[in-house]
């Protein structure tokens, strides 16, 4: 029985220094532009000026960068490694793990129930973890196709379009309530969840990525130019919001919400109403999604993600699973785009481009592919990263930037990379074993 012994390779002084000046001299390349030459008035004409004190302080600074964050990787790297090898001697702590995940989870579901008491008269906080949630919802329904089924989708802003649009057409043009539409949108954006994936299933990786990109661009034209369908790029307008059982959230002595239970009239029943409604939305889903995994079809997809010739081999018609995946999918993100319709009251084209499919990939990615808790944490990090940057003003993006490297440097499979299986299989005992 042969021994296979790896070694990691330390790297030398010399190839360090190497990293760092080939680092120095890209810095070198692109700071003579931005840092070495600049503009001056002189006379009312324009002249060129020379910084290279500038330059040189910052391509010295760059190398002497490099060389410090590459030897801090590297120990941290090596201090990683050890506690792995520290753990696999250990016993093994994944039913700890799931304890834990499990009270964490629990935890973040009794403060998102108690946080619009606890922040009653706080409507920036409450609309903010509405948008939370929204992307929560959009990230489990992402999750299904890229987590479980291991399918690159980058236009899933299309489905969120489909939703949202069906929804205002339906309540605008016909009358529809909330409740009535979005079953009706869930399918739909399942029927064009189905209209994409059977012709192009049978792509893999990075072919089946541009093609569902470019399905999202598609359907985001199509929305800006038919204009008797869609009013073009100036959206929909007057969309009518959820009621509590029949009872709108206005003013007024007729049967409104705050008459029928004889309170006063305020702004934030609604905020508070919409909050609780996309709290209850999210929730189905999580409860809808644990549960398709352990059912065949979840375990086949989480098969094909695995081994697809294997899957093929063992007589499971990997189309109809992967498009199981796709439409139940498409569906959670109609259902996220009915509610965001009814939300702002307003939708145009402009809400639904790459950059939203971008982000709820973000999400699932950031996450952790595959897992529920880790989409409600990359959701927070995603979401309030940016509000909590709104002070820095042109610098915000550029945190937002330098805190997602951060992360993913920490964690590089994900917020929580290590999962619990969806089965366990317990071994039989044998004869005159205790089980």
């Amino acid at each position: 029985m042969g021994v296979v012994v790896s070694a990691q390779h330390t790297p030398s002084l010399a190839e360090r220094l190497k990293d760092a000046a080939s680092v120095a001299f890209i810095a070198l390349l692109l700071g003579i532009p931005m840092l070495g030459l600049t503009t001056v008035d002189q006379g009312g004409a324009l002249r060129v000026a020379t910084r290279w004190p500038v330059l040189a302080a910052f391509v010295a600074l760059c190398f002497a960068g490099r060389l410090i964050a590459r030897y801090a990787f590297e120990r941290w790297q090596l201090g990683r490694r050890s506690q792995e090898r520290t753990k696999n001697r250990a016993t093994p702590s994944s039913r700890r793990y799931g304890v834990l995940t499990n009270w964490l989870g629990w935890g973040c579901f009794a403060s998102a129930l108690f946080l619009p008491i606890l922040f009653s008269d706080n409507r920036y906080v409450v609309d903010t973890a509405t948008t939370v949630l929204i992307y929560v919802m959009l990230g489990w329904g992402l999750n299904v196709v890229v987590g479980l089924a291991g399918l690159l989708n980058l236009g899933y802003a299309a489905f969120y379009a489909v939703g949202a649009y069906a929804y205002a057409l339906l309540a605008t043009q016909f009358g529809w309530g909330f409740w009535q539409a979005l079953p009706v949108a869930g399918a739909l954006a399942a029927g064009f969840g189905l209209l994409l994936g059977w012709p192009t299933l049978r792509l893999r990786g990075d072919y089946l990525a541009i093609v569902t990109l470019g399905f999202g661009e598609i359907v985001r034209v199509v929305l800006v130019n038919w204009t008797d369908l869609s009013n073009g790029p100036n959206g929909i307008a007057s969309i009518p919001r959820p009621t509590f059982f029949g009872l709108p959230f206005k003013p007024g002595d007729e049967a409104t919400f705050a008459s029928f239970f004889g309170i006063e009239f305020s702004p934030l029943h609604r905020i508070h109403f919409l909050y609780y409604l996309i709290l209850a939305l999210a929730m189905l889903t999580n409860v809808f999604v644990s549960r398709l995994r352990k059912l065949p079809i979840g375990r086949a997809w989480e098969a094909i993600r695995e081994d697809e010739i294997a899957c093929k081999a063992l007589g499971i018609n990997v189309t109809q699973v992967k498009l199981s995946a796709l439409a139940i999918s498409a569906m959670l993100g109609g259902a996220a785009g009915v509610f965001f319709a009814a939300r702002q009251g307003f939708i145009s084209p402009e809400s639904f481009t790459f950059n939203e499919s971008a982000i709820v990939l973000a999400i699932v990615v950031l996450g952790g592919t595959g897992s529920q808790l880790g989409v409600v944490l990359s959701s927070l990090v995603l979401v309030l990263l940016p509000e909590l940057g709104r002070d820095f003003a042109d610098y915000r993006m550029l945190l937002f930037g330098a805190a997602m490297i951060l992360i993913m440097i920490w964690r590089p499979g994900g917020i929580l990379a290590k999962r619990e299986p969806t089965l366990r299989y317990s071994a039989l005992p044998r004869d005159g074993e205790r089980p």
